[in-house]
């Protein structure tokens, strides 16, 4: 769905953002958050760092990376799918050349508490829950991982935010381009 499909909508309010911008509030969000969550690690672990000690285990966390990029994408595609109870066809994944980010969206109308526990399921299943096991066990690579897929959801958690007072029951649309979404007037037939 391009843009002017969602201008034949009765859209109320867009609450949809630039990539851009959702890349620098990345950004500022990183480091207090890396901070944070290894500080908690270290506080009940006594470990203040790992070291890269050879180049497989560096070419594995790449590796790690680009396939978690991956998943966390399906991951919104698959939740969506399931809480709004749309086909799979209709949420489509890519990646958005201009801005170098990585993208799931769905062509569909949907609930906005489908669309918030899309939005969220990445960085809960990839960030929060890996980050707390690897707290609990003091596995390192685990809190690593945890922490890094915590930040690749900063995102969902913007877009979250700024859906944050839309009520529920409300159908929203995702924006085909930008993060976010369009709050939808219902149409009267």
């Amino acid at each position: 769905m391009d843009d002017n499909k969602l201008q034949h909508k009765k859209v109320k309010n867009d609450l949809s953002f630039s990539m851009a911008k959702a890349l620098l509030y990345s950004f500022l969000f990183i480091i207090p958050l890396v901070l944070l969550m290894v500080n908690i690690f270290s506080l009940i672990w006594k470990e203040s760092h790992v070291v890269i000690e050879n180049m497989i285990v560096f070419i594995l966390i790449i590796l790690i990376v680009l396939f978690g990029v991956v998943i966390h994408e399906l991951i919104h595609c698959l939740a969506w799918a399931y809480f709004s109870k749309k086909p799979f066809k209709t949420i489509k994944i890519g990646f958005q050349w201009k801005t170098f980010t990585p993208y799931a969206h769905s062509t569909e109308p949907m609930d906005v508490t489908s669309y918030r526990l899309g939005a969220m399921m990445p960085g809960l299943l990839m960030g929060i829950l890996p980050y707390l096991l690897g707290v609990i066990t003091g596995n390192i690579w685990i809190t690593y991982f945890g922490i890094f897929f915590t930040l690749s959801a900063i995102g969902d958690v913007l877009v979250l935010w700024s859906i944050r007072k839309v009520k529920s029951g409300q159908l929203v649309q995702d924006h085909p381009t930008r993060c976010g979404c369009c709050i939808i007037e219902p149409q009267n037939e």
